[in-house]
């Protein structure tokens, strides 16, 4: 949590951080000002002390509702430094971040770089701060390990809601996918058809999908998967716009909206067959939900993500599918891994991986997914089942968003044979 920060930091051998770029769609900015209109900011931390927001003055009052220390860069006088610079903005530029770190307390030890921004910007300025600053040493931590997600990995009851706000708006636009699809007239050759009597395409739900997250406030910054058929078998082919919608056929419908701005992720996936699913196909959807109950059933408090990771490929392989226990970057059967956390990431802590440290665990306050899947994209298939779940404080499992789990959605236009 944020209240962490100091000593994660600490941890970290970190004695300062600095975030750079946008409020907004900026998961290390937005965690510590909340979002809002705050453009090419710097935020600037120092262990054991409150983090100072520079800012332009045109966005004063938006850096004001962060409740953060706010400072507008006119406090330092830039046509003085470009003098100094002999009119080299880039020299001007880091001149000027000079005084702001000196400001901050900020003279000398280890910190940390974050945030999203240019990365030749941010180079080029860190180069000619190191020369103004020798005592300084600039850190890039590997994203995994970074003081920002292992501080967002468990989560205050107030996160907690704004997820759960999210899944109700992400089972929403689902069961409206759900209606419209299963509303369809049917041609003679099982491709759904439009209410004008032309072919339902995999780009005619996309608008839809896309349509129906934006009217209910949410956004999709990282896209959404609704794939048919092959394009199921392939876990994070999002989709070809021209396949046509057809009914016995595999659907992986992955969908992850955020708040809008670029706040919290919700993290759902259904796989559906319409009309009807052959039994080489239902067979092996019974195969993923049976794993899917299974671990829900196990999860135990405190224990290593990974750990059910291990048991999801064991069932797998007794049931003759490749995993990555046994086989290096699978192609085919259970080719990733189980969950991940979610938050102002779509992916982080704690992740599932068979490599992952046992210091990602389930403890209290974390918010993961869990998602077994099987995957055989030359037989035109593949299969995903999704839920987001919160480890409460008193350590029970609670899936953020209930929906169903029905496979095969009956067609109410189509009336096989």
């Amino acid at each position: 949590m944020k209240s962490d920060m100091d000593a994660i930091m600490q941890a970290s051998n970190l004695d300062a951080l600095i975030v750079f770029g946008n409020a907004e769609h900026n998961p290390p900015m937005y965690y510590l000002t909340g979002g809002g209109h705050v453009s090419h900011a710097t935020l600037i931390k120092k262990r054991g002390e409150a983090a100072v927001l520079f800012h332009n003055d045109m966005e004063r009052d938006e850096a004001a509702k962060s409740g953060l220390k706010c400072a507008p860069f006119s406090r330092y006088d830039y046509d003085e430094l470009l003098k100094k610079a002999n009119g080299n903005h880039a020299q001007a530029a880091a001149l000027r971040m000079e005084l702001m770190l000196r400001d901050c307390g900020v003279i000398a030890g280890r910190v940390g770089i974050y945030g999203m921004y240019d990365v030749g910007t941010v180079f080029g300025l860190l180069s000619r701060i190191q020369k103004l600053m020798p005592e300084i040493e600039f850190v890039g931590e590997r994203s995994e390990g970074s003081v920002f997600l292992r501080a967002m990995e468990t989560k205050d009851e107030g996160e907690v809601e704004r997820i759960r706000r999210m899944g109700k708006i992400t089972t929403e636009v689902v069961a409206l996918v759900r209606d419209y699809l299963t509303s369809c007239a049917v041609r003679e050759d099982e491709v759904l058809l439009k209410e004008d009597g032309t072919p339902l395409t995999v780009g005619d739900v996309h608008r839809k999908i896309r349509l129906w997250v934006a009217e209910r406030g949410a956004e999709l910054p990282s896209g959404f998967i609704f794939a048919i058929g092959r394009d199921a078998g392939v876990p994070h082919s999002s989709g070809n716009p021209s396949d046509l919608m057809q009914l016995g056929k595999t659907i992986v419908f992955d969908i992850y909206p955020a708040e809008a701005g670029g706040g919290y992720y919700y993290d759902f996936t259904r796989t559906w067959s319409l009309g009807y699913a052959t039994p080489e196909v239902q067979e092996l959807y019974n195969q993923v939900k049976e794993v899917f109950d299974k671990m829900i059933d196990n999860f135990d408090l405190n224990t290593p993500f990974k750990d059910y990771q291990r048991m999801t490929c064991e069932y797998f392989e007794s049931k003759g599918h490749k995993t990555p226990l046994n086989t290096k970057a699978p192609q085919e059967g259970y080719v990733h891994s189980l969950g991940h956390g979610v938050g102002l990431n779509i992916h982080e802590r704690p992740f599932s991986g068979l490599q992952t440290g046992d210091d990602q665990r389930l403890a209290p306050g974390v918010v993961i997914t869990s998602e077994p899947g099987l995957y055989y994209p030359e037989r035109g298939m593949g299969f995903r089942i999704e839920d987001t779940l919160w480890v409460r404080p008193d350590g029970k499992i609670e899936i953020l968003a209930e929906y169903p789990y029905d496979f095969v959605l009956p067609m109410k236009k189509w009336h096989k044979g």
